[in-house]
């Protein structure tokens, strides 16, 4: 299968680099240039819970050189979607599959209103702990799973086809019917320790151990819950403080990519995650009081730094 993957970032070097390693031909294309020039003289290099690899894979920052593919991955952060939508039209044919992979919640609903609802498949990744290394290295804690989901009606046979291609790499794979409860399920998590672990500037494991960061982290976690319920999504679980915990215990020495944002000077997708709790709780007249203060320290941070 011929694959593009647009923002080979942390999880989206992951993503290009197990899918070329089994045997598809992939293109990473991206904006930063010191990691794609990388990636062409090297090879892209993969370590953490898998091992330690190369892999060999065509890399560019112009969607032009790749032409029509089969599937292409948006794997941008959330606040980039929208640009990483009009860079793909290059590369879509009829039967090409977009597959957009985001934390929170909004992005999938962005990328079909420029390329079209028939064309979107919605994925949602969880327990990698990926993080950027260096130019053309990348580094992840875990591999847990991948979630896939058809934006419009229940999985098909082409979404099985896709669910297959990533599994035959090594992924973890389950298809649902109900995109909502799968994106909502990994929000839960990402609400728990996204935002604690930023403001701290801690790993999982520290809002784990620490009584004072878990308060809060608890507080985040029931919140999205509330809201969850409120807006009828059937979530797998009626726990959600021991099942975010659970997550998190797969992988305590990760830190969440919006600290990995805030390290790097970047803005965070902070607006997506927390900050969408808050916006569904206005919506659905649910205080939210710990997701409203996580969200306003991290916004003013990043106001402050001139990061937005």
């Amino acid at each position: 299968m011929k694959i593009a993957i647009i923002g080979v970032g942390a999880m989206g070097s992951v993503y290009a680099g197990f899918l070329a390693n089994a045997g598809n031909e992939v293109w990473a294309l991206d904006v930063q240039l010191d990691h794609i020039e990388a990636i062409r003289k090297r090879g892209l290099r993969i370590e953490g819970i898998s091992g330690d690899r190369v892999v060999e894979i065509a890399a560019t920052t112009d969607a032009n050189d790749v032409g029509p593919c089969d599937l292409v991955v948006i794997a941008t952060k959330a606040m980039h979607v929208k640009a990483a939508a009009k860079s793909a039209r290059p590369l879509l044919r009829e039967n090409t599959t977009v597959l957009t992979i985001q934390n929170g919640i909004g992005s999938f609903e962005k990328v079909a209103s420029l390329l079209g609802k028939e064309k979107i498949a919605i994925g949602v990744a969880g327990g990698f702990g990926a993080s950027i290394k260096g130019p053309g290295h990348v580094h992840h804690n875990g591999m847990e799973l991948i979630r896939f989901g058809e934006m419009v009606g229940p999985v098909t046979t082409r979404l099985k086809k896709i669910a297959d291609i990533w599994s035959d790499a090594g992924f973890n794979v389950k298809t649902y019917d109900d995109i909502q409860r799968m994106v909502w399920e990994k929000l839960i998590c990402n609400v728990c320790f996204s935002g604690v672990c930023t403001v701290s500037h801690s790993q999982i494991r520290m809002v784990l151990n620490n009584t004072h960061l878990w308060k809060i982290a608890k507080g985040c976690t029931q919140e999205a819950y509330q809201v969850a319920q409120a807006k009828g999504i059937q979530v797998s679980f009626d726990e959600p403080i021991a099942y975010a915990r659970a997550f998190g215990e797969k992988m305590p020495d990760a830190r969440p990519s919006m600290l990995l944002d805030h390290m790097a000077g970047k803005a965070s997708e902070i607006d997506a995650i927390n900050g969408a709790i808050v916006r569904e709780g206005k919506a659905m007249k649910i205080p939210v009081p710990f997701n409203t203060v996580i969200s306003s320290l991290i916004i003013a941070e990043e106001n402050k730094m001139g990061w937005r």
